[in-house]
Formats: structure tokens, C-alpha cells, sequence
């Protein structure tokens, strides 16, 4: 079962901490989904035979901008050149301001399942630092409406923003769960290369919180949800039973996932040893004219072998606090026995209460997730 994946790279405009491809300039919209649906047909001739779908997403960008005919294209021609029988999930990332309760319900009839909203705070001032294009009473009333709409949804929401009083992280989470949100991802709030929070705190005109006030934050993230009965199954991710993200859940698994789409990356394993890795030109105008031209806009293709493969079977599975890393599977698919090669590391780290080794799997411990990186980066070969 794999999952596809669609980047719609159009944004109103841009937050200071995004490094994702995006355009505010462009709103050709109608011109993306007929060229993202020539993209689609190539990879179904391709791919389409070999695996069904189990997940749909449409990531960004905004996916929410795109008008409902639009959204229409990329669908049918999802359906008309893969199997989509046994399709699980279809997700959309949406804004705030987006969202009203007619447009939602078109959503739902085209057989959108699941939102993800990216609401990142429900305080004006940290919206307004973030360069957000939504309000607080505007995302109060997209998670009323998401809530009244499916069964399924997630609330992003960024912890760590400069001088946000601690409270206030408190109160986003209850105010996230009193609306009804099955699902929230919680992001520390980072500083990217070459976007304009980088820049600022070059500049000195914003100060990052510290590595201690960031860890607080999280680790009372995992307790404030934990006791209201949300799981915190992924580094980021908490969610109550039933509503954890299947699509999100294929990556951390390593299984296959196609992608569509300005900037957007995919993965596909031919053999437990082999498998490719590629991403799409970042720049729509130049992935349009690509397609148009009966190329597909790929700007760079490498494969992976054991040992690449092995290292992020490691990185991967750490991130999976719910089922953890399985080292039975490890050493069947790639040889590597960490308890032998890494017993030391493994260890100290339990010592430090990073993380347990218990019946043949490695979990991170709430404080292990919150520097899961940095963990797996010592234990990757």
C-alpha cells in the first residue's frame, strides 16, 4: 500500500519561519491541477499497477486556495490512473481563513476525509509575529467548523514563540482540545536557512527561546495530553484513538509514497536493498514547462542501498514513540544488529532515560523525543 502525495505550492503570503517551496506571486490555478494531473497519468503508467494507494494528501503551500474544480482535476485523475479501492485517508492542509462551512462540505462530498489546519496559535500577537494571514477568531471558527464537518482532523499549533508567556501554550492546547480536535501536532518553532526568521535573529531582532524553555514546553505537551487522553505516537504527533495521521504513518514506516507537484519528494522501494529516492524541480513555472514538454520534472534522483536504507529504517522508527524501532526487523531486512554494534550507546542512553529496550524494540522516552535527532544520529551506522 503506498500513498501520493500532492504539493500545491500557493500561498497569500509567506510566514516567517517556512522553507517550504511556495508562490505568492501565482494563482494559476487551473493551469497546476491540468499539469499536476499529466504528472499524475505518467506515474500511474508507472506505479499505478504495482501497489494501491492507501492515503491521498494535499500538502503546501495552501491546498485550501485551490477552488473546488480544481481539486476536482487532481482527484479524478488520482482515480482514473491508480487504484484508489482501497484508499484509507485523503487529507487537505487548510488555512484558517479559508474555511467556511458550505466550502468544507464540498470538500467532504469529493471524498476529502481528513483536515489539517494549520492554526500554529490562538493569540492574535503571536500570529501577527509569525506573519500569519489569519486571526484568533478566525481560527477559533475553522476548528468549529472542521469539528462539525468530519470525523477527522488535525490542529498544528507552534510552541516556542519569543516572549510567548508559558500560559498561553496552555491555553492554545486546551482550547485546541475544548473545540474538539482529535489530532494536534505540536512544532517547536524553528529557525530555517534563507527564510525571514532566520534573517531577524541574524539581525538581532528576535531572540530565540533557549534549549531548557523549549524542553518544558514539550515535555508539558506530552503530560497536558497524555492525561486527556491523547497518544503521543510520533516525535510531533498526538492524537486520540482512531485519529492518528495514516499518511504521515507511511513515512515513518518507510513504505512507499509518490509526490506531485513543485518541490515535492518521493520514495520508492524495488527490493529490501534498493530503492529511489527523488524531488521535483522547485519552481512551478519550470515543473509546468517540463510536463508540457512530455518530461517529468525531476531535478534530482539518487538510490539507496543497504546501508542508506538501514540508517533510515534507524532515523525513522526512533520518531515512532508508539511502536518504537523493531530490531528483529532491522536486522532481518539489512543485517544490522544494534544491540551488538551499538550496545554501549544504547546503554547510556537508557541510563540517561532517553529511551528503553524492551522486547526487542528501542522507544524514545518523552525526554529522548524531545532531542530524537540528535539520538539518532549516534545510532544510525
Amino acid at each position: 500500500m503506498a500513498g501520493l502525495y500532492i504539493h500545491v505550492p500557493f500561498c497569500s503570503q509567506r510566514c516567517i519561519y517556512c522553507d517550504f517551496y511556495f508562490t505568492t506571486t501565482s494563482r494559476e490555478t487551473g493551469a497546476f491541477a491540468r499539469a499536476a494531473a499529466v504528472e499524475i497519468e505518467a506515474y500511474g503508467k508507472e506505479f499505478g499497477s504495482r501497489e494501491p494507494l492507501a492515503t491521498i494528501y494535499f500538502g503546501g503551500g495552501t491546498p485550501s486556495l485551490l477552488p473546488p474544480e480544481d481539486l476536482a482535476t487532481i482527484l479524478n485523475a488520482v482515480h482514473a490512473h491508480f487504484d484508489t479501492s482501497q484508499v484509507e485517508e485523503v487529507t487537505l492542509e487548510a488555512n484558517p481563513e479559508d474555511l467556511t462551512a458550505s466550502g468544507l462540505g464540498s470538500l467532504r462530498a469529493m471524498g476529502v476525509t481528513r483536515l489539517s489546519l494549520g492554526v500554529q496559535s490562538f493569540f492574535d500577537e503571536d500570529l501577527a509575529f509569525m506573519n500569519r494571514a489569519h486571526d484568533a477568531a478566525q481560527a477559533e471558527r475553522a476548528v468549529q467548523i472542521a469539528a462539525d464537518t468530519f470525523d477527522s482532523f488535525s490542529v498544528d499549533l507552534i510552541f516556542g514563540v519569543p516572549e510567548q508567556p508559558f500560559e498561553h501554550w496552555g491555553a492554545n492546547l486546551e482550547k485546541a482540545l475544548r473545540l474538539g480536535a482529535p489530532h494536534i501536532s505540536a512544532y517547536s518553532l524553528t529557525v530555517e536557512p534563507k527564510t525571514p526568521l532566520a534573517k531577524q535573529v541574524q539581525l538581532g531582532t528576535v531572540i530565540p527561546e533557549g534549549d531548557d524553555a523549549m524542553l518544558d514546553r514539550y515535555l508539558f505537551t506530552h503530560e497536558y495530553l497524555k492525561e486527556r487522553g491523547l497518544e503521543h505516537y510520533e516525535v510531533s504527533s498526538f492524537a486520540k484513538p482512531g485519529h492518528h495521521s495514516r499518511h504521515n504513518s507511511l513515512y515513518w514506516a518507510h513504505q512507499n509514497v509518490l509526490a506531485i507537484g513543485p518541490s515535492a519528494h518521493a520514495f520508492w522501494r524495488e527490493t529490501r536493498s534498493k530503492a529511489w529516492r527523488w524531488a521535483n524541480v522547485a519552481h512551478l513555472g519550470s515543473w509546468r514547462g517540463l510536463l508540457e514538454s512530455g518530461h517529468l520534472p525531476v531535478d534530482n534522483r539518487e538510490q539507496l542501498g543497504a546501508d542508506a536504507l538501514a540508517d533510515e529504517a534507524i532515523l525513522l522508527g526512533l520518531r515512532r514513540l508508539d511502536l518504537g524501532l523493531d530490531l528483529d526487523v532491522l536486522e532481518r531486512d539489512y543485517g544490522v544488529d544494534l544491540l551488538v554494534e551499538k550496545a554501549d550507546l544504547l546503554a547510556s542512553f537508557e541510563r540517561e532515560s532517553l529511551l528503553t529496550v524492551r522486547n526487542g524494540r528501542v522507544r524514545l522516552t518523552p525526554s529522548g523525543a524531545a532531542v530524537a535527532d540528535a539520538l539518532a544520529v549516534r545510532l544510525v551506522r
